[in-house]
């Protein structure tokens, strides 16, 4: 960022030093007038360095650089040019702004690709999870009713075999057939929709 006053309409570089060679000597005044004419130098060259901003981004831009004039002002050597120095943390503001707007412009396209995204790993897991159990409970009403009740009794109440046989009126081999069905049935159903 050059000087933006090559036209001759802005302030004059020793006076602005001398203003704030003042202001560091704690001359308000001095410093409400450096800061008045500082704002419409950096509006002129901001604009002038990137035409593309708003004036909104263009003034959030000038705010950023007079507060950090505000907090190097005792870092300005009244021995050197001013407006190098103030032009120097205008560059870096303006700079600061970018890297935000593109990190914002960024994560705004990579949300507006993704409609569903998990940072967590434990919400993905869960959702998985989620998923997997309605997809599940969808396979277990299409088995047949021998097969349905034998996963539930043993796999999901997780019955002793023999138990499970007296609740449901069938032998225990019976059941670990039904069971060993389901699960090539349900593996099938799940499987085959994924």
């Amino acid at each position: 960022m050059g000087e933006p006053d090559s036209d001759g309409n802005g302030p004059d570089p020793d006076a602005l030093g001398t203003l704030m060679a003042a202001a560091q000597a704690g001359d308000s005044a001095a410093y409400r007038d450096l800061l008045g004419q500082v704002s419409r130098l950096l509006r002129r060259a901001i604009r002038m360095r990137a035409p593309w901003l708003t004036a909104e981004d263009i003034e959030d831009i000038v705010q950023e650089t007079l507060l950090s004039v505000h907090g190097a002002r005792a870092s300005y050597d009244p021995a050197r040019p001013f407006i190098p120095w103030l032009m120097a943390i205008a560059r870096y503001r303006l700079a600061d702004h970018l890297r935000r707007e593109t990190r914002r412009r960024d994560g705004a396209r990579a949300h507006a690709t993704h409609d569903e995204t998990f940072g967590a790993r434990a919400a993905k897991d869960h959702s998985d999870r989620v998923v997997d159990g309605l997809a599940l409970r969808d396979a277990m009403r299409e088995l047949p009713r021998a097969q349905r009740e034998a996963v539930q009794l043993l796999r999901l109440r997780q019955l002793p075999l023999e138990e499970a046989a007296r609740e449901s009126g069938s032998s225990a081999t019976a059941l670990k057939v039904s069971l060993h069905r389901a699960a090539h049935r349900l593996r099938t159903m799940i499987g085959g929709s994924q």
